[in-house]
């Protein structure tokens, strides 16, 4: 019998789960088996029994969280086959933040992919997005309405030096998350040929640091030491979102307030956090990426996560596409983080699974039930390639799509 997709992958209270490979996709509670598309703190969680993740997620959960963030990881290689239980598995360059990921899954002729978060823009920090051809395909919609349409990230850089440039009497303060968008913003400007040093608030230090030492060049970055703040009109500094509304930032010279975010193209938003200077730079699709996204999949049905759900379904709907929103629990938004140290709060962890040891229930599902976690008496095994790896680190094209679209 033909492997269906809701076979393939379905919706448990702990997320989406794989039955056929005995193994969840970011999910939202700690789980015997995870595979992690990125390291944002709403899709990579402490607490696992064994994770599998690129190189860089693990090493980034392992700066968040510490060396023990799960029981046992394994490191999977961008475009290597694997396969876990009755299915194969590939992950493939997502284009979101450094190590991010989409993930195929594919058993028999059934190809899922999803695609975590994901973003088709400039970014010199991470590998861009790469499409791949499927028959089902899981997209997030943190932007997914058509007043969404982001411009060049180049674009809102230069704005920002040109502004420093303008008032050299007062430092500009950019809000931007910590992973991800804070090393992006620091790229972009370097590309851009600004050479002077980018300060930083010190809940940026441990994260910049990681991107240095994965070969990304950021230039000079200094912390912001107390004393300094007085002294620093004309430069650029970068902090979580929530730092440029405390006192922290009214010691500056005649601050500027300047936010990081696909968020800062609704005027409201910007107003409401007190942005002077509002830069379009986001590390989600917009809408016209989503949908173009969603054609070069040659997907016949798509599953719409986090964000703008219904607006993305009723599009699919009007191109032919089935499709259908999964109202996920448990995802935010961290463009608009308001956390301290620009990261949200790690959801509260339970004890990882021993392995052969007894059952264990998960905390409260919802609707008020309870979730019980089979005992798992064997380790995720340590997988290994099918003996295949694609040219150019992508799992291999399937012939064309059903509904006769072409190659990407």
């Amino acid at each position: 019998m033909a492997t269906r997709a809701a076979d393939l992958l379905t919706l448990t209270p702990q997320g989406l789960y794989c039955p056929a490979g005995d193994f969840h996709v970011d999910p939202t509670r700690p789980v015997p088996r995870a595979l992690v598309t990125h390291g944002h703190s709403d899709h990579a969680r402490s607490g696992h029994g064994h994770v599998l993740a690129t190189a860089e997620t693990l090493a980034i959960m392992a700066v968040r969280y510490g060396e023990d963030f799960a029981a046992g990881t394994q490191e999977a290689v961008l475009g290597e086959v694997m396969r876990i239980g009755d299915v194969t598995v590939t992950f493939v360059p997502a284009g979101h933040v450094l190590g991010s990921a989409q993930i195929v899954i594919e058993q028999g002729k059934c190809r899922l992919v999803v695609s975590g978060d994901y973003k088709r823009g400039r970014d010199p920090t991470c590998l861009p997005y790469e499409p791949v051809r499927c028959d089902v395909f899981i997209t997030e919609a943190t932007f997914g309405l058509p007043v969404f349409r982001h411009p060049d990230a180049r674009e809102e850089t230069d704005k920002l030096i040109e502004s420093a440039r303008l008032f050299p009497e007062r430092t500009h303060i950019v809000g931007a998350y910590a992973l991800g968008k804070a090393q992006r913003v620091m790229a972009l400007l370097r590309e851009a040929g600004y050479d002077r040093p980018i300060y930083l608030h010190g809940a940026m230090e441990r994260l910049t640091a990681f991107y240095k030492e994965h070969g990304i060049p950021l230039g000079e970055t200094p912390r912001v030491l107390p004393e300094q703040r007085a002294k620093l009109a004309g430069e650029i500094v970068i902090c979580p979102p929530s730092a440029i509304q405390e006192i922290w930032a009214r010691k500056f010279p005649d601050p500027v307030a300047a936010f990081a975010s696909g968020w800062m193209r609704v005027r409201a938003r910007a107003r409401q956090k007190g942005v002077e200077l509002p830069l379009v730079i986001s590390d989600h699709c917009d809408w016209d990426d989503l949908c173009r996204s969603i054609l070069e999949t040659g997907a016949e049905e798509v599953w719409v996560t986090h964000g703008q759900e219904d607006a993305l379904v009723h599009w699919c709907l009007s191109q032919g596409i089935k499709a259908r929103p999964l109202h996920l629990l448990g995802y935010g938004d961290e463009e608009g983080d308001l956390q301290t140290d620009g990261l949200p709060e790690p959801a509260a962890e339970v004890p990882s699974p021993s392995w052969g040891g007894p059952s264990r229930s998960e905390a409260e599902g919802r609707g008020g039930g309870r979730d019980e976690i089979a005992r798992d008496p064997h380790p995720l095994p340590q997988i290994g390639p099918s003996g295949t790896r694609t040219k150019g680190g992508t799992p291999p094209t399937p012939g064309p799509s059903p509904r006769g679209g072409g190659e990407p």
